[in-house]
């Protein structure tokens, strides 16, 4: 239970003064919806205003804060001329102070003539004159020399917010003291209070920052350490294959190095009596599902049920037809389970479930349900872990007479700093090479000006009889431009090929997507317009190209994980990359960087430095532990003392029931990780 000194922070956005349903709308799309998100809204800069007596065209390019009087004030009477303010300062030197737009009434109001008002603007020479455009003029409260500058949304000033700041600030309580001593010292760090009411009182504090940015470092390694330490205090159960369903399977070639390594790791793993954590990383394409497939049937072996959790109903659906191929003819009952089952075949899969007939189950987070049990659940395998966070392998791992083993799997390349970050409470294996017969992915960056040109190379594509993705990009924030822009490209594609053009996006309901999957599948289709819904899983050999328009609004990440859905097959695959006429020097970078390689471990580590740590970690995910105040440049600095930290506190200082571990709870609910306390009571 969250400490009581805690709720002033986590109260609604709406319980501080001047904000109702108007302005919690613009708050809202910058995800501040309590109190601790505005405290947790960091300034990306700052301006400093420079106060004055008099005017210097030296200053010209500088923001500076000065009090003039008004001379006269003159408007062409156009709706769109300006209005200019002639005024001067305590020397006679004259400016003009222009506004645009509007009637000139308002601006007679803020300036009555001959009296004095202080006001504040960037002061640039225009002609032989100097002026200010738009200035601001001094409240009760006066100017501040270094103002912060935060990230805004349309509705919202940065007055306004920094208002509301204020308010939070307010409400900040002073709290115990979680940081082990001699590292305070040695670091010259403030408490946590004084750290974030000077971070917003002047954003280049970078003491203030960073004892900010180590508090959500620790707050998150010792969440994950006691995550290990639950882990390897919970009883689990050896299992142990005699290897006698892994002979059955008729691979159609080789197990890489690579496979075989790690699928030997997995093996001793799953023989301890200490339940296995461990993630799986493999690039696209280099055979984690095969892996997988091993591990299940070890459990299945042993007598135990296997359960493989993915994100989404195409991908569940996906392994489910996967694994049916693999083990046809084995002896081995596999079953689906999502959202969209209902009534008899339900019923049926969860008695089977129960009876110990169901080998294992493959499903989306129906899997976890409290109605769902198992006779035996020894092993989960859990796709696209970052798509998942503590609590739901906790819910699914409570599932097993004794705790399951959890084996977890990403796609995703991550860079060394943010592996240990995310997953640091988990041993790791990495599949670091590609099964024979995978050839690189030819990629070619095209301006969209070219796009006739690539229409009627994807027409001699089909002339061949073979399949293309085309992917079109979100390009507002709603699932409705992003549907739209799917929706006008394939009816364009289909006023040219006809019915061989299908559609997929988010908002379809399962058996409309399964209907389109299973058409392309079988080749009805030839092409598969498509929102980023393709991007994890969608496995299709005979699909050897994909055009992704606007290639320049995607992360490196993301355009690696869908290029990932051609070259699935043998032969010679390409991806197209359409980019806008404008491109910035990042965009350039990026896409020059996926025409030169395939690699997705270098591409992840790029992604990261041309990004930005912020923008990358602070990209929100279902239940992906999330990153609002350290950078990546401070993960890398301050995840090795953390981490000794939150060991120190766990093996010396008696954990979270001592002085400091009381402290320390206070940190894991303050930054949203108490999936670690939880675990602590649940043992």
């Amino acid at each position: 239970m969250r400490p009581d000194i805690l709720n002033p922070l986590f109260a609604e956005i709406t319980a501080l003064k001047g904000v109702g349903p108007a302005l919690a709308k613009p708050l809202d799309r910058l995800g501040i919806a309590r109190v601790i998100d505005l405290l947790f809204h960091l300034p990306s800069g700052w301006i400093d205003r420079w106060p004055r007596e008099t005017l210097a065209a030296s200053d010209a390019g500088r923001i500076i804060a000065i009090t003039l009087t008004p001379k006269d004030i003159r408007s062409s009477g156009g709706a769109r001329a300006p209005t200019r303010v002639s005024a001067v300062d305590v020397a006679g030197n004259h400016v003009s102070l222009v506004y645009f737009g509007g009637s000139s009434g308002w601006v007679r109001k803020l300036y009555p003539i001959g009296d004095a008002v202080r006001i504040s603007g960037k002061l640039e020479s225009y002609g032989q004159e100097l002026q200010i455009v738009h200035p601001d003029i001094e409240g009760d409260d006066g100017f501040r020399e270094r103002e912060p500058i935060y990230p805004l949304s349309e509705g919202i000033t940065s007055r306004r917010l920094g208002g509301l700041i204020q308010q939070a600030l307010e409400r900040a309580p002073d709290l115990p003291e979680w940081i082990e001593p001699s590292l305070k010292a040695k670091r010259n760090w403030v408490g946590w209070r004084e750290a974030i009411t000077r971070i917003h009182a002047d954003p280049s504090d970078a003491v203030a920052r960073a004892r900010l940015a180590y508090d959500e470092v620790f707050a998150n390694q010792l969440a994950l350490t006691l995550v290990r330490a639950d882990t390897r205090r919970r009883r689990g159960r050896a299992l142990r294959g005699d290897g006698r369903l892994r002979d059955m399977l008729k691979l159609p070639y080789a197990l890489t190095g690579a496979q075989s390594r790690t699928g030997r790791e997995i093996e001793g793993d799953l023989a301890q009596e200490a339940p296995m954590l461990r993630l799986l990383q493999g690039d696209v394409g280099s055979g984690k599902t095969l892996v997988a497939t091993m591990a299940l049937l070890i459990a299945v072996e042993a007598g135990a049920q296997g359960a493989m959790l993915a994100p989404t109903e195409i991908l569940a659906r996906q392994h489910y037809e996967t694994l049916r191929r693999t083990l046809y003819g084995m002896p081995v009952e596999v079953a689906v389970l999502t959202g969209r089952d209902k009534g008899r075949v339900r019923e049926a899969t969860l008695m089977g479930l129960a009876d110990g007939s169901i080998d294992i189950l493959v499903g989306t987070h129906a899997i976890f349900q409290e109605a769902v049990g198992y006779r035996d659940l020894g092993l989960v395998v859990v796709d696209e872990q970052h798509r998942f966070g503590v609590a739901e392998r906790m819910a699914l791992t409570a599932k097993g007479r004794t705790t399951p083993h959890v084996l977890a799997m990403t796609a995703t390349p991550i860079p060394r700093t943010l592996t240990l970050a995310q997953y640091g409470e988990m041993d790791q294996s990495h599949l670091d090479e590609m099964p024979p017969g995978r050839e690189p992915i030819e990629t070619r960056v095209i301006s969209e000006e070219r796009l006739g040109e690539v229409v009627e190379a994807l027409g001699r594509h089909l002339a061949e009889g073979k399949q293309a993705y085309w992917v079109c990009p979100l390009v507002e924030e709603s699932e409705k431009s992003d549907l739209a822009a799917a929706e006008a490209r394939a009816a364009a594609l289909a006023g040219r090929f006809g019915d061989r053009v299908g559609l997929i996006h988010g908002r379809m309901k399962g058996p409309e997507k399964d209907a389109v999957m299973a058409a392309f599948a079988a080749g009805r289709h030839g092409v598969l317009v498509a929102t980023t819904v393709i991007e994890v899983g969608v496995d299709v050999p005979n699909a050897t190209l994909i055009v992704i328009e606007h290639a320049d609004r995607f992360g490196l990440a993301q355009l690696h994980q869908l290029r990932g859905r051609v070259g699935r097959g043998g032969g010679h695959s390409v991806c197209l990359l359409l980019r806008g006429r404008a491109l910035s020097e990042t965009s350039r970078a990026r896409l020059a960087l996926m025409r030169d390689t395939n690699d997705g471990f270098r591409i992840a580590e790029e992604d990261l430095r041309l990004r930005g740590g912020g923008e990358l970690l602070g990209t929100r995910q279902s239940g992906e532990a999330v990153f609002r105040i350290a950078t990546a440049e401070q993960l890398g600095e301050l995840l090795p003392p953390a981490t000794d930290d939150a060991r120190l506190l766990i093996d010396r200082d008696g954990g979270l029931s001592g002085e400091r571990g009381q402290a320390a709870r206070t940190a894991l609910y303050l930054f949203e990780r108490e999936a670690g306390v939880a675990l602590l009571r649940s043992g």
